[in-house]
């Protein structure tokens, strides 16, 4: 008797296993590939020791300014009215240079441009590195500009502008970045230049004690939809702490109802400038329980949402990324 008991013991808890095995596979289908973070994040480390590695050759340059104006190229960049003169298709690792309107001294930051004119050969080693970036450039405080690879930085660029109101500059400085190490924007933004929505690498150079320079890396938004998102099985969004949709695909965008975008559609509209990613935000969708579950992922710190409604996808599940203050969250449709 005992050993009927103990056959059936074991075949009830042969079956049980079986049934919570296969409800753990079910919910691991459904949740976040953390694999997406792992290879996103992995991927932007290595960038932060490259741009540790641009700014101490910056500085060196800074230091020793006085012997290198004496042996510098001083044909190497042309102006017309702050604009280097060379093109986009010229041969060679020239950058766009531009000395804005507002420099205080227009002969001290072109002599600038002459002691940082080696940079000119790290950003193209960078670039030629790392086929995720889009382009490598610093911003100094006496507005001087140089960007590689080259654009066409008279037709798109304002020459008014100050380039130390932008968020790719100011968030480097000594109050908002006190370690005064490499950093991440807090926001996407639209580029001047005209690449549409963007991440920055950002990192202070100084002059001694005094800020004079940031150094960006940049990688647009385009980018990380097609390299981290699109190849994964699954309906992927990236979102920000605000609940903006940094990146999405189209499935998981319509799924919530927002405007309906194709993926090419969706590329296009983050390249304008009339796109306002603010107009995609978890909080502000006309669907209810989109609302409750930007407060159960962001606020509350959930990692699971189960939708009530059923014309609303079957649940949702997120996971933080750990370099950005970013979220990955996988919408799952009904019927699975």
């Amino acid at each position: 008797m005992n050993q009927i008991l103990i056959y059936f013991s074991l075949i009830l808890l042969f079956f049980s296993s079986c049934t919570s095995v296969d409800r753990t596979d079910k919910d691991f289908d459904r949740a976040p590939d953390k694999s997406i973070i792992q290879e996103m994040e992995s991927e932007l480390q290595l960038l932060e020791g490259e741009i540790i590695l641009l700014k101490d050759h910056f500085e060196f340059l800074l230091g020793n300014r006085d012997s290198i104006l004496l042996s510098a190229h001083k044909d190497k960049y042309n102006f017309d009215e702050g604009f280097s003169t060379n093109t986009p298709r010229d041969s060679g690792i020239l950058s766009s240079v531009v000395i804005f309107r507002n420099t205080p001294d227009y002969d001290r930051s072109l002599e600038n441009v002459l002691v940082t004119n080696p940079m000119d050969s790290l950003f193209h080693r960078v670039i030629n590195k790392y086929d995720m970036i889009a382009q490598v450039y610093f911003n100094t405080v006496d507005q001087v500009s140089r960007v590689y690879p080259p654009y066409d930085a008279k037709a798109l660029l304002d020459p008014s502008i100050d380039v130390t109101k932008f968020n790719f500059f100011y968030e480097a400085n000594e109050e908002n970045n006190p370690g005064k190490g490499p950093k991440w924007t807090k926001e996407v933004y639209i580029d001047p230049a005209g690449r549409g929505w963007i991440l920055s690498l950002i990192h202070p150079v100084f002059d001694g004690d005094v800020l004079y320079s940031v150094l960006g890396i940049d990688i647009t938004i385009d980018t990380i939809i097609t390299r981290y998102l699109e190849k994964r099985a699954g309906n992927y969004l990236i979102v920000n702490s605000k609940g903006d949709i940094v990146g999405g695909d189209a499935a998981a965008i319509e799924a919530l109802s927002f405007p309906p975008l194709l993926n090419h559609v969706y590329r296009e509209t983050i390249r304008a400038d009339n796109f306002r990613i603010s107009d995609f935000n978890l909080f502000n969708s006309k669907n209810k329980e989109v609302r409750s579950m930007a407060q159960a992922f962001l606020l509350q710190r959930k990692s699971h949402f189960v939708f009530k409604d059923d014309f609303s996808p079957k649940d949702a599940y997120a996971a933080p990324l750990n370099l950005l203050d970013w979220y990955l969250i996988r919408i799952n449709p009904r019927g699975r």
